[in-house]
């Protein structure tokens, strides 16, 4: 059964029924979806989930299709991790990490939003599906429309890291490289979309598809016990994602299943792409386009389809906004490996390094609970620190080699604490 009354217009509220549709023909607003939450709160209650397996779809009575989901089934219900060394690190009581980086089935948190888009495409009766791409977005459809039989046409700019590129060549789509920046992928699919009967996951079912971030928001809510933080970093490309997680929110509280919600939430961006996080500095209602120039290319997106809703949701949460340099996005990556075993992708440097500038600047409270989200697997982004890490140690197979290197290396450690000493 669905709980899905329409669409609804974000600006004007004019009211559409579900079909395929993403702008409001009366005031040129984004469509969203609008639910039945009546209906839903007298069938969705804590009794009633803990049933039911541990995925995104645990909470279907929230998201927008029509019947059980089709594909991606196994997608979501990622851990919820007490990061208690990276605490102790940056200076905090109680620190959560939302690892999507473990997603099902390709390492990000897309995986959600596509396991929706495309069960939404299959009530639609479409037979191919596309999306324009920074990468994770690529991954996810070319997988999730492989599992279930649908042609798929993947739009990429053409210089995205190799990694990402092999995750969504190896389903074999029609991957298609554009010489341009997102931007320029994103209008061009706009042109074809208008063209063609394709389901453009971010484009023409975007309504749909965008319901699926929602379902971080209500994990992170259960997996605390359904109490939420107080502080919440999240990384912005086309800014979406901060405003479903913070619509979860209200939307349990809606229901029931939290208190008021007093979660204030956080937009983090590389430094050379930054639209959303200038605006909520400069506390403007403008979203300036600006050329992506930053080594996280999951979130170069210039001018971004939700940034306007993004700043609103930081400004209505009471949040802020940060932004991570390159050189700061590849030391928070390796602080959080290094302190608790979590190998992100550059959109999780973005994150931490922008989290840790929010703790320093005692914007965000050292005694308070803060959750980051982590939305993507480093093994995808290897190229960002493979110049920053240790050169890999060649020996001899043998105990006398062996002992060499471990006799070299204190020495070296040595010396090194001699300098540091001297410069202190």
């Amino acid at each position: 059964m669905s709980y899905v009354l329409g669409l609804k217009c974000r600006e004007c509220g004019r009211e559409y029924p579900k079909e395929v549709l993403f702008v409001c023909e009366y005031c040129f607003g984004s469509l969203e979806v609008d639910y039945d939450y009546a209906a839903i709160k007298k069938q969705l209650t804590k009794d009633t989930l803990s049933g039911r397996p541990k995925t995104m779809w645990r909470y279907k009575e929230l998201l927008p299709i029509d019947n059980e989901p089709s594909v991606g089934i196994n997608s979501g219900f990622t851990p919820l991790i007490r990061a208690n060394n990276l605490a102790k690190a940056l200076g905090v009581k109680e620190l959560y990490i939302k690892d999507d980086s473990v997603n099902h089935p390709t390492l990000s948190f897309k995986d959600r939003v596509v396991s929706v888009a495309v069960s939404k495409a299959r009530e639609f009766n479409f037979d191919t599906v596309a999306c324009a791409s920074t990468g994770n977005l690529a991954n996810s459809v070319s997988a999730q429309a492989a599992s279930c039989g649908l042609k798929a046409y993947i739009f990429i700019p053409a210089d995205l890291e190799m990694g990402k590129v092999v995750a969504s060549l190896i389903y074999n789509p029609n991957l298609i490289g554009i010489e341009g920046n997102y931007d320029e992928v994103n209008r061009l699919c706009s042109e074809i979309a208008s063209r063609y009967r394709w389901a453009f996951v971010n484009i023409n079912i975007r309504p749909y598809y965008a319901e699926g971030s929602k379902s971080m928001g209500y994990e992170i809510a259960e997996q605390l016990n359904w109490k939420l933080p107080k502080h919440i970093v999240a990384p912005s490309a086309g800014g979406s994602l901060i405003t479903k997680i913070y619509k979860s929110f209200k939307e349990l509280e809606k229901l029931g299943f939290v208190d008021k919600v007093d979660t204030k939430v956080y937009c983090a961006q590389g430094k050379g792409c930054s639209p959303i996080v200038t605006a909520v500095k400069e506390k403007s209602d403008i979203i300036k386009p600006v050329k992506p120039k930053t080594i996280a290319k999951s979130l170069a997106i210039g001018n971004p389809a939700d940034g306007y809703y993004a700043v609103d949701t930081v400004r209505r949460s009471g949040g802020w906004a940060e932004e991570s340099s390159d050189e700061e996005i590849v030391e928070a990556i390796k602080l959080l490996a290094r302190t608790e075993g979590i190998f992100t992708e550059t959109a999780g440097g973005v994150t931490l390094g922008a989290a840790k500038k929010l703790i320093e600047q005692k914007i965000i409270p050292s005694d308070e609970p803060i959750v980051l989200c982590i939305t993507g697997n480093g093994l995808k982004t290897q190229e960002a620190v493979t110049k920053a890490l240790p050169k890999l140690v060649k020996i001899k197979p043998s105990l006398a080699s062996f002992e060499e290197h471990i006799k070299n290396a204190a020495g070296q450690r040595i010396a090194d604490e001699k300098v540091i000493e001297y410069y202190i």
